[in-house]
C-alpha cells in the first residue's frame, strides 16, 4: 500500500515499460468522443421508461439530479486530469495519490465498467438493428442466432477500426455524432409541436407503495420499496446516471491530446453539459407529449410519436438509436483500450499487452483482446441482467476521484494544475456524499456481484500484480529499503 507512483513518473516515459501514444485529439475532438459515448440509444428510451415506472412527470426532475451529481464528479476529473494528464485516467490518479493496491482496485473496478458495457451495448445495438430492419418493413428473424451474429460483427468491426488507426475511428466518430445529433435534432423540434403543458402536471406524480420485495440497498434500509413521489424522483436518478457516465472516458484520452492540461478539463465539462441539455430536451418532449400512464416502456418515444400521428419520425429515431449505439461501443473500446495499456506498462497485467504496433501507432495487441472478451462476454454472459455493475464501476471509480482531489491538495499542494475545483473541499465532499446516494440506490444484488468481482480482482493482484510491478522492489532489495524507496 506504500507504493505510490511519483507524478513525474506517471506523465512521463519509463524505460522498457512506459511507451508513448502518438498524439491524436484537439480540444473539439474531446467533445464528440464524451457526446460520443454519452449519448447512445438511451436518449430514446430512458426518459420515458423512468417516467412510466417510476418518476412520472418528475423524471425531468431525476434528469437534473443525475445531471448535477456527474458534474459534481466530472468537475473533479477534470482538476485530476489537469494534474496527471495520463491514459490510466482514475487508474492512475489512484496510483499517485494513494497507491498501488488501491489503483489496482480502481482499475480493476474500470475494467468492469467498460468490458461490460461494451458488451451490454453491443447486444442492445443488435437487437435495434433488427426493430429498425423491421420498421422500414425488413423482417429479420428474431432468434439467438441472428442477435448473437449481429453483435460479433458490430465489435469485430469497431475493433478492428480501433486497433488499425485510431484517426479513421475519430473521423467516423465525427460524422456518426454529427448525424446522431440531427436525428435527436429533429425528436426535439417536431416533438415540440405536440407538447401538451397539461402532461407535465406539477412535475410530481403521487407516491405509490410497491407490493415486491425491497431491491436497492436503501429500500432495504427502510423497509418498502416505492415509486413515483420523491422517492421515485430520486430512484430513477442511478438509471439515469447510466446515461452520463461516460464523460470519465474523455480522461482515458489526456496522453493523446495537445496542451492536455486545459484541454482535457474543458472537453469533459462542455460534453457533459453539452449530454445534460440535450437529455433534459428530450426528456421534456417525452414527458409533454403524452401522459405518462400512456407511455410505453418498449419503445417509449417511438410510441407517443405514433400517438400524435407523426410514424415517419419513428424512422428517424431508429437511424439515431443505431448510430448513437455504435459511437458508444466505439468509445468505450477506446477507453478501455487505455486504461488497460496503463496497467500493462506498469506492469500489474502483463507487459507485453502494452506494446505499440509500429505499424499501426496503437495498442493494436491490447485493443484485440478487448474485442475478443467482449464477444465472449456477449455470447455467453447474461449481460443485461448484469448491466448495474457498470453504474457500480463508474461511481466506485467516483468515490476515489472525488476523494483524490482534497488529499492531492493537501500532499502535493505545489503540483501544477490546469484547472481548480471550485469551493474546494465542498465540491469534492458534495460529489462524494452524491456518488454514495447514487449507489445505495442500487439493487443488493449489484453489490453483492461487485463484491464478488473486487474480491477475485484482489486475488489477481496477489498472485500476480504485485509481484510484477514495476514499483516492486529487486529480488534482493530488503524490505523496508523498498519502503523507503517507494515513500513519496
Amino acid at each position: 500500500m506504500l507504493r505510490r507512483l511519483p507524478p513525474s513518473e506517471a506523465t512521463g516515459l519509463r524505460t522498457s515499460a512506459r511507451h508513448s501514444l502518438a498524439e491524436l485529439y484537439r480540444p473539439a475532438d474531446l467533445v464528440v468522443l464524451g457526446l460520443g459515448v454519452m449519448i447512445g440509444a438511451g436518449i430514446f428510451s430512458i426518459a420515458g421508461r423512468q417516467a412510466a415506472t417510476m418518476a412520472g412527470p418528475g423524471v425531468i426532475l431525476s434528469f437534473m439530479i443525475a445531471g448535477i451529481a456527474c458534474l459534481l464528479a466530472c468537475l473533479c476529473y477534470a482538476e485530476l486530469a489537469s494534474t496527471i494528464p495520463a491514459s490510466g485516467s482514475a487508474y492512475t490518479f489512484t496510483y499517485v495519490i494513494f497507491g498501488e493496491v488501491w489503483a489496482w482496485i480502481i482499475g480493476w473496478a474500470l475494467i468492469l465498467e467498460l468490458q461490460l458495457a461494451a458488451a451490454v451495448v453491443a447486444k442492445a445495438w443488435a437487437e435495434l438493428t433488427v426493430r429498425a430492419f423491421a420498421d422500414f418493413g425488413i423482417a429479420l428473424p428474431r432468434h439467438d442466432l441472428v442477435g448473437g451474429a449481429l453483435t460479433a460483427f458490430i465489435l469485430v468491426v469497431l475493433t478492428g477500426v480501433v486497433a488499425v488507426n485510431t484517426r479513421i475511428g475519430l473521423r467516423a466518430l465525427w460524422i456518426m455524432v454529427a448525424a446522431k445529433l440531427l436525428a435527436i435534432g429533429a425528436v426535439i423540434v417536431v416533438g415540440a409541436l405536440h407538447v401538451d403543458a397539461s402532461n407535465f402536471g406539477d412535475l410530481y406524480a403521487p407516491p405509490k407503495p410497491l407490493d415486491v420485495p425491497p431491491s436497492t440497498v436503501l429500500d432495504v434500509v427502510i423497509g418498502q420499496s416505492h415509486a413515483f413521489g420523491w422517492a421515485g424522483i430520486f430512484a430513477a436518478a442511478p438509471a439515469i446516471a447510466f446515461a452520463y457516465i461516460g464523460f470519465d472516458i474523455v480522461a482515458t484520452a489526456a496522453e493523446e491530446t495537445a496542451n492536455a492540461p486545459r484541454a482535457v478539463p474543458k472537453g469533459m465539462i462542455r460534453s457533459l453539459v453539452v449530454a445534460t441539455v440535450i437529455y433534459l430536451a428530450v426528456a421534456v418532449v417525452m414527458v409533454g407529449m403524452i401522459p405518462y400512464r400512456r407511455i410505453s416502456t418498449d419503445a417509449p418515444l417511438s410510441s407517443a410519436f405514433r400517438g400524435v400521428g407523426v410514424d415517419w419520425m419513428v424512422h428517424v429515431i431508429d437511424i439515431g438509436a443505431v448510430l448513437g449505439l455504435t459511437t458508444v461501443i466505439l468509445v468505450l473500446i477506446v477507453g478501455q483500450t487505455r486504461v488497460l495499456f496503463s496497467m500493462a506498462r506498469d506492469g500489474l497485467i502483463p507487459r507485453g499487452l502494452s506494446a505499440i504496433s509500429r505499424r499501426y501507432h496503437t495498442p493494436s495487441r491490447m485493443t484485440l483482446v478487448i474485442g475478443v472478451v467482449a464477444v465472449l462476454l456477449a455470447t455467453f454472459a447474461p449481460v443485461f441482467t448484469l448491466q448495474q455493475l457498470v453504474v457500480m464501476g463508474a461511481l466506485f471509480a467516483f468515490l476515489f476521484v472525488s476523494a483524490g482531489v482534497i488529499v492531492m491538495r493537501r500532499r502535493m499542494p505545489d503540483l501544477e494544475r490546469g484547472f481548480r475545483v471550485p469551493l474546494s473541499p465542498l465540491v469534492p465532499v458534495l460529489s462524494l456524499v452524491a456518488t454514495l446516494w447514487l449507489m445505495v440506490n442500487l439493487q443488493v444484488p449489484t453489490w453483492a456481484w461487485f463484491g464478488l468481482w473486487m474480491v477475485f480482482g484482489m486475488l489477481v493482484y496477489l498472485v500476480y500484480g504485485r509481484r510484477h510491478s514495476l514499483l516492486a522492489p529487486p529480488r534482493d532489495e530488503p524490505p523496508a529499503a523498498a519502503r523507503g524507496r517507494h515513500r513519496r
